[in-house]
């Protein structure tokens, strides 16, 4: 009898895999702790396969970089997203932001590295809680907006500060900047993002990879102090470039773009 009823929750477990794995834009299943993307997902991802995987090897290469140069005053997550690498979290001092931002850049295929590290006391339980609730509500706004598409960009939440990274035109840009500035508990949101045309991304949609610029993109801007590493990758990428403020003032440092709450 229990061997049936093992059979069984088997059965039913994988068929609720198969569904959401057939459901464009679902949700993530979650087993065991772990998000387990559908083929959904990945399809809808506008990055190519080749940079989705390269951005898994980059942030396994950069928490394995961060705990060998790490103290006890070092708390650094590394994000990676169509290759450009966002570095949150605290460290004792800035020689120690300096030296992570270094690290990084040298990790093969990373073309950009925005550091966001501050100096100053790792965060407690609390503020790690709140900013995993603060992560939940942003993309679940993202994803009730019927204007925007909510895969189009990664959220990651520190202190309450919102990071949004992803490919996206300017529109979607400010779009996804005024609903996370709308969520509750948000201090301000910083915009990490490679901007591409309308043009641009109906080509990346119709070849279902990300296109190549017909001209030499404008470069990166770089973490300070760090040096700059060539791709070994083939895939192509978008034009890279700090999004442009909308009033016309020159770029945020570090490539970044920040928009306070109001």
């Amino acid at each position: 009898m229990k061997t049936r009823s093992a059979q069984r929750l088997l059965i039913a477990f994988t068929a609720v895999a198969a569904l959401a794995a057939s459901l464009p834009g679902c949700v993530p299943l979650v087993v065991g702790g772990a998000a387990v993307a559908g083929a959904g997902m990945v399809a809808t991802d506008r990055r190519s396969s080749g940079v989705q995987v390269d951005d898994q090897a980059i942030e396994l290469r950069g928490a394995a970089r961060v705990s060998q140069i790490a103290n006890d005053n070092m708390n650094v997550t590394v994000v990676s997203y169509n290759r450009q690498v966002l570095l949150v979290g605290t460290v004792g001092s800035e020689a120690d932001k300096q030296r992570v931002g270094s690290e990084i850049q040298r990790i093969e295929n990373v073309r950009a590295v925005v550091n966001e590290v501050v100096v100053g006391p790792g965060s407690n339980l609390a503020d790690r809680s709140n900013d995993t609730y603060l992560t939940g509500k942003v993309k679940a706004s993202l994803l009730d907006a019927k204007d925007i598409f909510a895969n189009s960009f990664k959220v990651v939440t520190e202190r309450s500060v919102v990071y949004i990274m992803g490919i996206a035109t300017r529109r979607e840009a400010d779009r996804a900047s005024d609903i996370a500035r709308g969520v509750s508990g948000v201090s301000k949101v910083v915009r990490v993002l490679d901007i591409v045309t309308d043009a641009e991304l109906a080509n990346m949609q119709r070849t279902g990879s990300a296109a190549a610029p017909a001209a030499p993109a404008q470069a990166p801007v770089q973490d300070a102090g760090a040096g700059t590493s060539a791709s070994s990758s083939r895939v192509p990428l978008p034009p890279m470039a700090p999004l442009p403020p909308a009033n016309g003032a020159p770029p945020a440092n570090n490539g970044v773009v920040t928009s306070p709450v109001r």
